[in-house]
């Protein structure tokens, strides 16, 4: 599909950044130069995309990104993002995944940077670059091996989810049935992580599977993308219990920009808000951030979009790997969190709810940047 980019403007300095289009609609220009309120923050995505997942570039496989999604995400004020490199059950696909990753960034080394510790983060926001943290969303690829963990470790992968939405070898998914436990080899990929100092990722695991690992990890662990289930009763939200378990655990919890934040409709971003919100009320404002789970281009052809997404939703259906709640007459995006504005849309709207710059930052990168530190070791 064609990416409408009117109105675009890409920022060139950290110092200084340029005044941005507005990309609430696509169309509209900022009429007079504002200060960029992320111009000083480090802004980290525990969980996100470069292209929007339905109907645009990152539905071909042979890419790692289109160019209009490279100059929106120099664009957003964006430092750092958990980019996923693969969810599927391929070991040999997973390895040459990162490899395809590892080339796409040396081929742009002015704009993009491997992150394998905080302090590459901090070198991103520095150079103007966007750090790229490579991320697993399964770890179903192990197969039988934990000792698999010590090779995609040693190629950088930096946070490694245990399940998605279903069952497997190390424990269950948030919609397996019979809400099952970490299995003993779970465990035992759990030990491996953490002697690797790969951080462990709760985002698509099932309450058990989730309540385990959290006590099983002698590390914090992340919970990278979600909603909150005292809200939205939703597989995908974590319980209150969950959420508080991460928190004292000294983890991190990423709300993410998804349908499953509200029953029946499209989410806003007032729906975002009170997501976060409920989550500092339960974890601390140390302890909550953001995970979008989506990308940052601006949406050009919504029937388009439309059209993809009923046939992502049938065939998400077909391979078992769906949720509740996806239907293809509610599209998985937030009103008004759209395109390479949207960190600043957000920033906005919590602003305007009363919080102020020292809890921004902590939401907006620097509890995420504690979290990595301590984990990684760096």
């Amino acid at each position: 599909m064609t990416i409408d980019r009117r109105g675009f403007l890409r920022s060139t300095s950290l110092a200084a950044l340029a005044p941005l289009a507005s990309w609430l609609d696509g169309s509209r220009m900022l009429e007079e130069a504002q200060p960029d309120p992320l111009a000083d923050l480090i802004v980290i995505n525990a969980l996100g995309f470069f292209d929007d997942l339905y109907g645009t570039p990152a539905a071909d496989p042979s890419r790692v990104m289109s160019p209009e999604a490279l100059e929106s995400a120099l664009a957003s004020g964006l430092t750092a993002l958990n980019f996923t490199v693969t969810s599927g059950s391929d070991f040999e696909a997973a390895v040459r995944e990162v490899a395809k990753r590892d080339a796409f960034i040396r081929a742009h080394p002015d704009r993009l940077l491997k992150v394998f510790t905080t302090e590459d983060i901090l070198r991103a926001k520095q150079e103007g670059k966007v750090g790229i943290i490579h991320g697993f969303q399964n770890a179903a690829m192990v197969g039988e091996r934990a000792d698999r963990i010590d090779l995609f470790a040693d190629l950088g992968v930096r946070v490694v989810q245990l399940t998605y939405n279903t069952r497997n070898q190390i424990g269950g998914g948030a919609t397996a049935p019979g809400d099952p436990a970490l299995t003993p080899f779970g465990h035992e990929v759990v030990e491996r992580l953490n002697a690797r100092r790969v951080i462990v990722d709760l985002s698509h695991s099932g309450r058990r599977t989730c309540l385990d690992a959290i006590r099983a990890s002698a590390a914090p662990i992340t919970i990278s993308h979600t909603g909150c289930a005292a809200l939205t009763p939703h597989p995908r939200n974590k319980t209150d219990e969950e959420l508080r378990l991460v928190a004292e655990s000294g983890g991190f919890v990423g709300i993410y920009w998804m349908m499953y934040l509200v029953e029946g409709r499209e989410a806003t971003t007032d729906d975002v808000v009170r997501h976060i919100e409920h989550a500092i009320d339960v974890c601390g404002e140390d302890h909550v951030g953001i995970g979008t789970d989506h990308g940052l281009v601006e949406l050009g052809d919504i029937d388009a979009v439309r059209a993809y997404f009923a046939g992502e939703i049938r065939d998400r259906a077909e391979r078992g790997i769906g949720a509740p709640g996806e239907r293809a007459d509610i599209l998985p995006f937030v009103h008004g969190l759209q395109g390479p504005d949207q960190f600043r849309s957000l920033h906005a709207a919590l602003s305007r709810r009363g919080h102020g710059s020292g809890v921004l930052e902590k939401i907006f990168g620097q509890n995420y940047l504690r979290h990595a530190r301590e984990v990684w070791g760096a």
